[in-house]
């Protein structure tokens, strides 16, 4: 028997920032799930910056999403039907999934499924165990090379990798952890909820000149998640032998494939023997289950705390993404479409 769903299609790619107006909300039949697949009833979606790039025409490391074609993004569903001898009825499942209430899915892929255990509240998967600290969790360690003493920098600190970030960089023995965030209440969070010491307003502060009196022998790793002034600023006040982790670039907004405007401070990479790198999570797979342990251990010592949005109602998703480049969100934000059986 089918299973009638609401569902999220892209409408039109959106020329800057994305918006509810470039998506459109059909009603859908899913039907039987055939070889293979599996049917299931839409629990939780997770939201990432990168989603919007999946909006662009053009090569990215996952094809586009076609006009017209379900929005997908990682999410939790519990299963309704398999057809896949790993997964039962009742499991709930951790992978990548459309926006819509009930959906047909296959394990393999970008991210391949995974049962999630409900020892932990299910939000968990996408928050403190979710993607967005294995990429704090390996781009700062790996690509980092945080180590004690160290002054750490953090470019979208309030968000879910940024605040991760800083919570391990304390972890590793950093001396300072220093956030860039927007607006006077974020900056409060970061430093009062979340994990860093100091904190500079991108929006009110000059960025330059606070970095300087908060970091006045420089900074020995920066973790960028957005690009722009704050990576110029900071590659001019870097210490020797810095390391600079190229994250993410939400200062564009992601509008395009097209790469934005290089730094103009590149060259005190040379003057500081400074190191610049950019990584993939995806490269470091075979790692996760140490990563896992490792954040678990934290988590019940009290070292990582759980930082999240949570919003309600499948209605709500296309706002949920617009989110992200507008400031809304603390943390990993996440979007409750239905209570598990």
């Amino acid at each position: 028997m089918s299973k009638e769903s609401r569902q999220w299609v892209l409408k039109s790619r959106p020329p800057g920032l994305v918006g509810p107006e470039h998506f459109e909300l059909k009603q859908t039949s899913v039907g039987e799930p055939g070889e293979g697949e599996i049917l299931v009833r839409t629990l939780y979606l997770s939201f990432d910056p990168t989603q919007r790039g999946w909006l662009n025409e053009g090569p990215g490391y996952t094809d586009p999403v076609a006009i017209g074609a379900p929005m997908f993004g990682a999410g939790l569903g519990q299963v309704v039907k398999s057809n896949d001898p790993k997964f039962q009825e009742g499991d709930i499942l951790n992978g990548m999934m459309p926006w819509q209430d009930y959906a047909l899915i296959k394990d393999g892929g970008l991210m391949p499924l995974h049962k999630v255990s409900r020892e932990h509240p299910l939000t968990w998967a996408f928050s403190v165990f979710g993607i967005t600290t294995m990429t704090a969790y390996f781009g700062l360690q790996e690509v980092g090379q945080v180590k004690e003493g160290d002054v750490v920098l953090i470019s979208g600190a309030a968000g879910a990798t940024g605040s991760a970030v800083a919570e391990i960089a304390k972890i590793r023995g950093a001396s300072k952890v220093i956030g860039v965030a927007g607006g006077p209440e974020k900056c409060t969070w970061i430093v009062g909820e979340g994990a860093c010491d100091a904190a500079i307003d991108y929006k009110n502060d000059d960025i330059a000149a606070r970095l300087k009196e908060l970091a006045p022998d420089g900074v020995n790793v920066f973790y960028d998640n957005t690009g722009g002034p704050v990576l110029d600023a900071a590659l001019a006040n870097l210490a020797d032998r810095a390391r600079v982790v190229i994250c993410g670039g939400i200062a564009t907004g992601y509008s395009s494939w097209e790469m934005p405007e290089g730094p103009k401070n590149y060259l005190f990479l040379i003057l500081k023997s400074a190191r610049m790198e950019g990584f993939l999570l995806f490269n470091y797979m075979d790692r996760f289950p140490q990563a896992i342990a490792d954040i678990g251990k934290w988590v019940q010592q009290g070292k990582l705390k759980v930082h999240e949005t949570l919003l309600e109602g499948l209605e709500n998703a296309p706002a949920a993404l617009q989110g992200l480049f507008t400031g809304k969100n603390k943390g990993k934000t996440i979007l409750k479409v239905a209570d598990p059986d």
